[in-house]
């Protein structure tokens, strides 16, 4: 018993002895490593790398999933910058190797979870946010795309987006227009988003700098072009239906930073600040009927004369 007291002493000391020879900055960085483990990581499926909705809902959207990855990524990217020790260092590329980005599939097996025609797939900002965080990650030295056959794939998807000036979606709320009939609409948020996807994209050689011209990204200007067009005239709307929406937070600033006008961007805000901003957040959009007491829970659509019951009882 004595003999493992000692032990854990020394153990103990030279723990003491080991973090007070690395900076505060590593030190602070441990700690949010720790916060990421407990309550991102650990939830990570250890088979196909997706991130569950929660405990008792294993889809996956892609959407929830990059943003997941996104805090894993800044931090590697602090402790690259911050390095200051072989074991730094180690935690930067077990952190780089996190990255599993996927569609909506189930998180245990990669299936299929929702048929064509029971929610609401057609999501272009999702689509987008990938690819522009895709880029970024790329950018900053990260490897996540491996062969041509990949490159194809994101390359369908750049020609996925980008007629997102003109493609009707459900939105980044998955429900179409604000009457929630299962029908998609011209989203501001989504334009804003592609924008941003394909100018990150543009010219990105996917294989960083051991790439080529077979491995090179290509967008047409025009389709950017057009859609900051659309984009523009829309602000401060979200779409036919929405007068404004929140989702347009992440348009206006980050992560796509889509909007160049400062009076725009400033109009927008205001307006999100004035119409959504509760006591404990923003709404979605007005009369959103999501998880209200009134909202009916077995229908995935709404009957018309619904959204009036929930003006006022939004969640925020």
């Amino acid at each position: 018993m004595v003999q493992k007291t000692k032990l854990m002493a020394k153990v103990y000391f030279e723990h003491q002895i080991r973090m007070r020879s690395r900076s505060n900055s590593g030190v602070r960085l441990d700690y949010y490593q720790r916060i990421i483990h407990k309550i991102i990581m650990s939830k990570q499926n250890p088979v196909t790398g997706l991130f569950p909705l929660n405990d008792q809902n294993n889809h996956a959207w892609i959407r929830n999933n990059v943003y997941c990855i996104m805090s894993v990524w800044g931090l590697s990217m602090a402790y690259k910058k911050m390095a200051d020790q072989d074991e730094d260092r180690a935690k930067t590329y077990e952190l780089e190797q996190s990255y599993s980005l996927h569609a909506k599939y189930c998180s245990e097996t990669g299936q299929i979870v929702v048929g064509d025609n029971e929610w609401g797939h057609l999501q272009i900002d999702a689509v987008s946010l990938y690819l522009l965080i895709l880029a970024q990650m790329t950018a900053s030295g990260l490897q996540i795309i491996f062969n041509l056959d990949e490159v194809s794939f994101i390359q369908n998807l750049v020609f996925y987006i980008e007629c997102a000036y003109c493609t009707p979606d459900y939105g980044v709320w998955e429900r179409g227009d604000k009457s929630n009939h299962g029908l998609p609409e011209l989203n501001a948020s989504s334009i804003g988003m592609a924008k941003a996807a394909l100018e990150a994209m543009n010219e990105l050689d996917l294989f960083g700098a051991r790439g080529g011209p077979y491995s090179v990204i290509h967008v047409l200007t025009d389709e950017a072009q057009k859609c900051q067009a659309v984009l523009q005239s829309m602000l401060p709307r979200e779409s036919g239906s929405k007068e404004i929406d929140s989702g347009l937070l992440s348009v206006i600033s980050y992560p796509a930073f889509a909007v160049d006008d400062p009076n725009l961007i400033n109009t927008t805000k205001e307006s999100i600040k004035e119409k959504l901003l509760g006591r404990y957040g923003c709404k979605r959009f007005l009369r959103d009927g999501y998880k209200t007491p009134k909202e009916d829970p077995s229908r995935l659509y709404y009957e018309p004369w619904e959204l009036r019951m929930f003006e006022n009882i939004e969640c925020e």
